[in-house]
């Protein structure tokens, strides 16, 4: 997990906008309201990346023979991802996460 050179400059409230970006749907408030702030728009790319994963994981329930297994591996992956995210930032830190930092850049 690299750290990005990205750090928060509105205090508390960044932390808390970066925060909430992995938290499922919420991923779009950041995202929406925060354009200006690097740092929150950092996590909510990858809080958006982690939050389609999930989406689409529902989806592999109906897929048969690996559907299950899949689903369960994605609701495993997206919560420590998110796990991982939320201590990222409230640590003040931006780590690319290993697979979602690419997906993200690209958005």
């Amino acid at each position: 997990m690299a750290i990005s050179s990205v750090r928060s400059k509105g205090g508390m409230k960044s932390r808390l906008m970066a925060i909430m970006s992995y938290l499922g749907i919420l991923c779009f408030v950041p995202l929406l309201r925060n354009k200006d702030d690097e740092f929150v728009h950092f996590h909510a790319k990858q809080g958006l990346v982690i939050w389609m994963w999930s989406v689409l994981a529902i989806f592999a329930i109906y897929l048969p023979v690996m559907g299950t297994w899949l689903f369960s591996f994605s609701t495993l992956a997206v919560l420590v991802l998110s796990t991982i995210g939320v201590i990222s930032a409230a640590l003040n830190r931006a780590w690319k996460l290993p697979l979602i930092y690419s997906v993200s850049n690209r958005i």
